[in-house]
């Protein structure tokens, strides 16, 4: 049995092998140490930050010759035309929204800079492959600072209910300091961290990727003989309800709330364990904010587009994806004033979402097509996200604020509390709000006390239904009416509540305060619904069928996707997205490159060190 296990796995490796290195090799690799350089001084210039980032849209500013062109300037869409650019390719980059970065922007109101997406990153710690990419997409210009050991506190329970209890980094002090708050539960602690251990979960994840690599008769293959789960745990652990895995491990609520503390509008029991795990992982080594703040991700990586030829333009609203008679792409029109400019390229890439993609941007006769439709029918809309936003009078010494994050909830019963949440009517939502994420972005960043001297913010983040909304969905931006506004604003104050039960010296230092809805996210960033993260990231959608069919190539030739649709959410998935999708046009051999740069790397700090 196991004789003809092992030539069975054998003769798949060696077929996928040659099916890669026949069709994909490329000459070099476009990945270099070489290709980095000092890091600048940083900018706090707007003129010359403006000139990067808010570049309008204008028919003498479109790059002749276009390789392709991507709709969506988050960090999905930029990261694959700067790979493309790195491999010489002429890549423009439209964004709907007046500033490029997606979820990586930020915005000033009254001398006060909020972020809108990225408040911690991890993985980030010397020659990591998320490291390594970034420096390459940048050429080494994007910093990070550190943040402090105990990167989260998790607050269960409110008023003399509330139990406290923190996370830190380290390779072994996560689960030491889970050891000391949970004495009487270090075994399912010892479990819990095994299953999360680089040779379980971290270091088999890239084979997630791989599924979408795969040719699709060969994912197929794997399944239906059993050998997928024989060549890795991983593939069952994507597939495993979060709530039912740790219910083996474990009675102790608090604990379980622990390893699911990371909300993203999925409850536990409709969630994957591998994702859960793994956003727990990824903070193992560290937890870290971009120097100079988020817009700092499109700054650096837009002039390695430009180098190539290509360009970032804003104030560009894609209307539609052209598509010839023989079901090809071949450009995209974009809405100035009142007329469409038609975009020619060869290859169009969406970091708008699989919704946006296919449902508003194809014509129709195309988005009816049963495999467009098949796709569709995979996945379904995330939930939305609710922001506050709050200007303080003080510096971070003098308000006592810190750049620990906090993840707040009423109680240890995640799957109660969002399923209790998601029922309510909108007239239901005021006072039952079960979650608040906390955060100071100018906590983070010491440069923050430099570009806005005395001044320091908070972000305050829920989840909220699109529904709740809807009836504004046709409404201007800041003219939706009062009923609007008194709901918007009745759950902000609740959430600085519930917040000043933490930070009570914040009170009378509040200086401004505004939020952010559903409806924002569908104006600022294109959300089809509001989300956030991008279709929902329940365990359906990392099943392995799941898992290889939502790839960057389509059913229409010549459009792909990229962006947290296609791997997963956050600002790593939206990475990796784009290096799947640029892997598509170019190479699966983008990853193997990035692997060698890595790994040598490795080796010569090693040296150094010895």
């Amino acid at each position: 049995m196991w004789l003809l296990f092992l030539c069975a796995l054998c003769f798949v490796l060696v077929v996928g092998a040659a099916l890669f290195i026949r069709k994909t090799l490329l000459k070099d690799s476009i990945f270099s140490e070489d290709s980095l350089r000092p890091p600048a001084p940083l900018v706090t210039d707007e003129k010359q930050r403006d000139a990067v980032l808010k570049k309008g849209f204008r028919r003498d500013h479109i790059p002749a010759d276009l390789d392709a062109v991507v709709i969506g300037s988050g960090l999905g869409g930029l990261s694959a035309a700067a790979v493309l650019a790195k491999a010489g390719k002429r890549v423009l980059v439209l964004e709907q929204h007046d500033q490029a970065g997606g979820c990586c922007h930020t915005f000033q109101n009254q001398g006060f800079e909020f972020d809108v997406g990225i408040h911690y990153v991890g993985q980030l710690h010397e020659n990591s492959l998320l490291r390594v990419a970034l420096e390459q997409i940048t050429e080494g210009q994007l910093q990070f600072v550190r943040l402090e050991e105990q990167f989260d506190t998790v607050l269960l329970g409110r008023g003399s209910e509330r139990r406290a209890f923190h996370i830190h980094a380290g390779k072994e002090e996560m689960r030491e300091s889970l050891r000391r708050q949970f004495p009487n539960d270090t075994l399912a602690v010892d479990q819990l961290m095994r299953l999360m251990k680089v040779q379980n979960t971290a270091r088999h994840t890239p084979l997630l990727a791989c599924l979408k690599m795969m040719p699709l008769w060969l994912v197929r293959f794997l399944m239906r003989t059993k050998l997928l789960g024989r060549i890795s745990c991983v593939f069952g652990l994507a597939s495993s309800s979060h709530s039912h895995l740790m219910a083996k491990l474990t009675q102790n609520k608090d604990l379980t709330a622990l390893s699911s503390y990371f909300f993203y509008g999925a409850p536990p029991r409709d969630s994957s364990f591998l994702i859960n795990a793994l956003f727990l992982h990824h903070y193992k080594r560290g937890a870290y904010y971009p120097r100079g703040g988020a817009s700092e991700f499109a700054f650096h990586i837009i002039p390695v587009i430009q180098k190539a030829g290509g360009a970032v333009l804003v104030r560009a609203p894609v209307q539609r994806v052209l598509v010839n008679k023989e079901g090809t792409t071949y450009g995209v029109t974009v809405r100035k004033g009142q007329e469409e400019v038609e975009v020619i390229a060869p290859v169009v890439i969406s970091d708008a979402g699989i919704f946006n993609t296919f449902q508003k941007f194809l014509p129709e006769e195309i988005q009816i097509k049963p495999e467009i439709q098949s796709l569709l029918g995979l996945v379904r809309h995330g939930m939305g996200s609710f922001l506050v936003f709050v200007g303080l009078d003080g510096s971070k010494e003098e308000l006592g604020i810190v750049s620990t994050n906090f993840w707040m909830y009423k109680h240890n019963d995640l799957d109660q509390l969002m399923e209790h949440y998601s029922s309510l009517s909108r007239e239901e939502v005021v006072g039952n709000i079960p979650m608040v994420f906390l955060t100071f972005p100018s906590a983070k960043d010491p440069t923050s006390s430099i570009r806005q001297p005395g001044k320091s913010c908070m972000t305050l983040l829920t989840m909220a239904k699109y529904e709740w909304f809807e009836e504004w969905k046709n409404t201007k931006l800041n003219k939706r009416g009062p009923e609007y506004e008194d709901l918007k604003m009745s759950m902000a104050r609740e959430l600085l509540d519930w917040a000043l039960e933490i930070f009570p010296q914040l009170r009378d230092k509040i200086v401004f305060m505004d939020a952010a809805t559903p409806l924002s996210n569908m104006h600022y960033l294109g959300a089809s619904c509001g989300e956030m993260y991008g279709a929902e990231h329940n365990v359906a959608r990392f099943s392995p069928d799941v898992v290889a069919k939502i790839r960057p190539q389509t059913p229409v030739k010549g459009l792909y996707l990229t962006g947290q649709d296609v791997f997963c959410n956050r600002m790593a998935g939206a990475l990796h997205g784009g290096l799947l999708c640029a892997s598509a046009l170019l190479s699966p051999k983008i990853y193997i490159d990035l692997l060698q740069l890595k790994k040598k790397l490795k080796r010569k700090t090693a040296r150094k060190k010895a």
